[in-house]
């Protein structure tokens, strides 16, 4: 069976659409070994696969082969994620949940309580 490396991409579910999966692509946003790609190239099986989604970083081992995007459970059976790769990601994930952004906890104007203080506070000097 021939694959291209776009419709797998769109097929194991990396990318919503195939003209996504090109872009990242051209891009260089997939690699094979430190190379970049071409979308048209055919896919092989064990070929390892380095992805940059999302400031994440994914290397995958090809498994299985396909041009049919299915359900999400179908998806995860086309590649396997190194043991390392998946550590990697999840500790970036964590902290960045971790990482609190400035002005997280402002929602919005003040409230008339907040604007009570606040005047408070600046006429007080």
């Amino acid at each position: 069976m021939r694959v291209r490396l776009d419709k797998w991409l769109w097929a194991a579910r990396f990318f919503k659409t195939r003209a996504l999966a090109h872009e990242a692509i051209e891009g260089g946003r997939v690699r094979l070994e430190g190379e970049r790609l071409k979308p048209g190239r055919e896919v092989r099986l064990d070929e390892v696969l380095t992805l940059r989604i999302n400031d994440l970083d994914w290397v995958v081992v090809v498994r299985k082969l396909s041009e049919v995007r299915g359900p999400a459970v179908v998806a995860r059976e086309l590649y396997a994620e190194t043991e390392s790769s998946l550590a990697a990601r999840l500790h970036a994930i964590e902290q960045r949940r971790l990482m609190l952004e400035p002005g997280d906890g402002l929602r919005g104007r003040p409230s008339k309580k907040d604007m009570r203080l606040i005047h408070r506070f600046t006429e007080s000097r």
